[in-house]
């Protein structure tokens, strides 16, 4: 059963997720960064919120937890390694724990990196993972509190998901991320071919996500930094080197 997922953009270029559980009335939004264009969606649907899934600590994605718990007693999911950020949560999650909403199955998945707390949720059978700002399509999110090998063990265990898993991530950062892929991995084919293909659904107004872990692991220079010939580009011999390499380059790209 593949996840039906709602995109809800919001603030400047998040996104927010939207799902409802067929099995059940559960009802899940990921990464709440603002209320308002979450009720609005649940209005169209004619759906009740049930539950909130949070990634990370940061304002852009809890902002709307408060006031949708106060509106409809949803029950919050939120990363152990965040307690102090994200207080009073329902469930608080680690490393490989699973999380039931309704019939649906999560694990959730230790991403540190771009937060020492943050976390993925990955349901096999919905094919889907949700990556919050750890993943992005052909990118990566900034390192503000881990080191590159964290970051690089992180990225290396969901690019080991099934390569038909969808990845939904936090931001509209893909064209962004399009050139600086382009710019430090120029002879890739389908990077070529993606990036193309992203500038003709932004052009048409589309969101770019999902992405697929199979596309990233091919296109996504974040995602190879084993590769020998970006290792050669970036004068580094070995994969933490190369990812911290690029991603030095990329904030100040």
């Amino acid at each position: 059963m593949t996840l039906d997922v709602h995109i809800v953009p919001a603030l400047q270029d998040n996104y927010v997720y939207l799902f409802r559980d067929p099995g059940s009335d559960a009802v899940v939004v990921v990464d709440p960064g603002d209320a308002a264009p979450v009720e609005r969606a649940l209005a169209e649907r004619g759906w009740k919120l049930t539950h909130i899934l949070n990634t990370h600590h940061h304002v852009d994605h809890i902002e709307g937890d408060a006031p949708l718990v106060a509106k409809y007693g949803a029950k919050l999911i939120a990363p152990r390694g965040n307690r102090g950020e994200i207080p009073g949560a329902d469930q608080y999650v680690d490393d490989l724990e699973r999380v039931t909403i309704g019939t649906l199955q999560f694990q959730t998945i230790a991403v540190p990196g771009h937060t020492r707390g943050h976390v993925a949720f990955f349901s096999e059978r919905g094919e889907a993972v949700f990556a919050g700002d750890t993943l992005f399509a052909l990118g990566c999110g900034r390192m503000f509190e881990g080191t590159p090998p964290q970051f690089w063990d992180s990225l290396s265990r969901l690019r080991a998901l099934p390569a038909s898993t969808r990845v939904y991530c936090g931001h509209e950062y893909t064209l962004s991320n399009a050139r600086f892929a382009l710019h430090v991995d120029p002879d890739n084919a389908a990077l070529v071919k993606r990036a193309a293909e992203f500038e003709a659904l932004r052009e048409a107004g589309k969101p770019t996500i999902p992405s697929t872990i199979g596309d990233e692991r091919a296109t996504n220079p974040f995602l190879r930094a084993d590769d020998p010939e970006l290792q050669r580009r970036t004068g580094t011999a070995d994969a933490v080197a190369c990812f911290a390499a690029l991603r030095k380059q990329k904030d100040s790209f």
